[in-house]
């Protein structure tokens, strides 16, 4: 299908924060996820929409920026980015990123209420937020939230924006979503950090990547 994985390493930091040591290095899984030895494509920073970590993403420079809710006390991103809701607030952060030459993507519900809103606060991107589907408890309920994610994936596509997808998927549920045309970016991290234990960073990435491209 042509699309892009990307490999959320901060899963790698949780490991490591697990006994508070300097090991595994997040940099060096990067690298690894890449199946390089340095990294040199993309460099995706995910960060709350706030004036802070406007100033942090300045000073390092990502590619891409994608803007999450978050709360101090949750594991992961739960849910998706309330756009509709705070469109000015939004709509200032993504130009004072814009100003620094970067690019911005919001993660959203894949609800098209927030695809409209993305698009007119001027994201370039989006990532639909795939929660729902991964944790879906029978088909019928699978089948419902897969077909929220087309319908999103095809309105943010025609709106012109770019489209990512991520959070939960795995081994087992990832080739529905890999089959979606308009989607040309796969974010995942969990599962194929939880594989790298097992098998190693190179084997845990190229087999997520043979499922992406072999979709059935």
């Amino acid at each position: 299908m042509g699309q892009r994985l990307g490999v959320n390493v901060d899963h790698v930091a949780t490991l490591r924060q697990a006994r508070r040591t300097v090991y595994p290095d997040p940099v060096t899984a990067a690298a690894m996820a890449e199946l390089r030895d340095t990294v040199q494509t993309l460099l995706n920073l995910e960060m709350a929409a706030t004036a802070e970590m406007v100033k942090i993403a300045y000073e390092y420079k990502p590619d891409v920026v994608t803007l999450v809710p978050e709360r101090r006390e949750e594991l992961t991103t739960e849910g998706g980015l309330e756009v509709a809701g705070q469109r000015e607030t939004i709509a200032k952060i993504i130009k004072n990123l814009k100003d620094g030459e970067i690019a911005v993507s919001l993660f959203i519900d894949p609800d098209l209420d927030q695809v409209r809103a993305s698009h007119k606060v001027n994201a370039d991107r989006v990532e639909l937020h795939t929660g729902r589907y991964c944790e879906a408890r029978n088909d019928k309920e699978r089948a419902r939230e897969l077909a929220r994610i087309v319908d999103a994936a095809k309105a943010s596509a025609k709106l012109g924006m770019g489209v990512a997808a991520g959070h939960g998927l795995n081994y087992d549920n990832v080739q529905a979503i890999a089959r979606i045309q308009e989607i040309d970016e796969l974010n995942i991290g969990h599962a194929i950090v939880g594989r790298a234990v097992l098998v190693g960073f190179d084997r845990a990435v190229r087999e997520m990547l043979d499922l992406m491209r072999n979709p059935g």
